[in-house]
């Protein structure tokens, strides 16, 4: 492939070099300078694919070393420069395919081992600056999924999805889901998914901080009650999942002794959709299985006794799930032995309306 270069690399060192002489024109050149660099850039990022990939004669010169050998010289380069700060850094400025390839190697370098270590991860540790420029990907839209591929790829190591986790602008995850770019926003639930299911220990460790649930189920609760379907679907389905691991007790406690949480969950149990009226059901379980209920919790659910029993008595009626039945039964047994509200007439009587009576004063 040397016949792409006006200046030709002899080695990973000279690659590196002339990358990153081009990165740096991206965003300070003249139009017609930009172009070219771009266009460097783009030979550049081919050669290095070409070497991940093991084709040989990548470089302008006779190597007697073996494909590991070249690879291991580029990984060393690229640890000892700026390169991929640089590239994550103007990853908008390059080209739609180019950016693929940058990808491609982040995702090669964290797959490295010597002995027992991960080098690039603890790289990427040592150079925050190119973490945090990944976690911001979302602000940036044409470039967001790229980002969150490889932010993904890293928060598979414990060490770094924890300085994502405990860093302030996790919380701008909730914002992203939110964007109004369909793209943007479920890619950033992707990965906050990730961030919240993929380390149980270090996740448990996380939610027995006060503070942090006491936002988190802010958080939550607005994706919830102000998300489009698809938000309010996959993030009830996400607090079901997070309170059902034992590890996270803390987080489960706070929630289900919260009688404004429940009041939320419940208006999703009246939702016109059916997954969404599913996922509240997995929520609103562990309200009523829970065994030691604030009084405020019991007297919301003694006062729609009789509209709870009905509608879990239709509730998902032609799903032949023996564990789903089982659980929907134990509910349904825990709510007939609530105490009866003599002065809910109201309540008790068949409505043409579906919702139920969350007002607990």
């Amino acid at each position: 492939m040397a016949f792409l270069f006006k200046r030709n690399p002899k080695t990973p060192g000279d690659l590196l070099r002339l990358l990153n002489e081009q990165l740096t024109k991206l965003d300070t050149a003249s139009v017609s300078e930009r172009k070219k660099a771009q266009d460097d850039v783009t030979r550049h990022l081919q050669t290095i694919k070409s070497m991940i990939n093991g084709e040989d004669n990548i470089l302008n010169e006779s190597q007697s070393g073996s494909q590991t050998d070249i690879l291991t010289q580029l990984s060393q380069e690229i640890y000892s420069t700026d390169t991929i700060y640089n590239l994550v850094a103007n990853l908008e400025c390059i080209e739609f395919d180019s950016r693929k390839i940058v990808v491609l190697l982040f995702s090669y370098l964290l797959r490295r081992r010597i002995g027992n270590r991960l080098p690039t991860v603890d790289y990427l540790l040592s150079k925050p600056k190119i973490i945090v420029t990944l976690i911001k990907g979302p602000e940036t839209p044409e470039i967001s999924l790229n980002t969150g591929l490889m932010l993904r790829e890293a928060i598979k190591h414990e060490s770094i999805a924890k300085f994502v986790l405990y860093d302030s602008l996790f919380w701008k995850y909730f914002v992203y889901i939110q964007s109004d770019s369909f793209e943007v926003s479920t890619d950033a639930f992707t990965t906050l998914r990730v961030l919240l299911t993929e380390h149980k220990s270090l996740v448990g460790s996380f939610f027995s901080n006060d503070q942090i649930v006491g936002n988190f189920i802010l958080m939550i609760n607005k994706l919830i009650t102000q998300g489009n379907y698809i938000t309010k679907r996959e993030s009830t389905k996400l607090l079901a999942d997070l309170i059902m691991i034992k590890l996270n007790y803390n987080l489960m406690t706070k929630y289900v002794n919260d009688v404004e949480n429940l009041k939320i969950i419940m208006l999703l149990l009246g939702d016109r959709s059916k997954n969404i009226q599913i996922e509240g059901f997995n929520v609103f379980k562990v309200f009523v299985a829970n065994p030691k209920k604030e009084k405020t919790i019991i007297d919301i659910l003694a006062k729609n006794r009789n509209k709870l029993l009905e509608f879990l008595e239709g509730f998902n009626k032609d799903r032949n799930d023996d564990l789903f039945i089982a659980e929907k039964e134990y509910i349904s047994q825990q709510i007939q032995g609530l105490p009866k509200v003599l002065n809910s007439d109201k309540c008790n009587e068949k409505s043409n309306s579906s919702s139920f009576d969350i007002d607990h004063n």
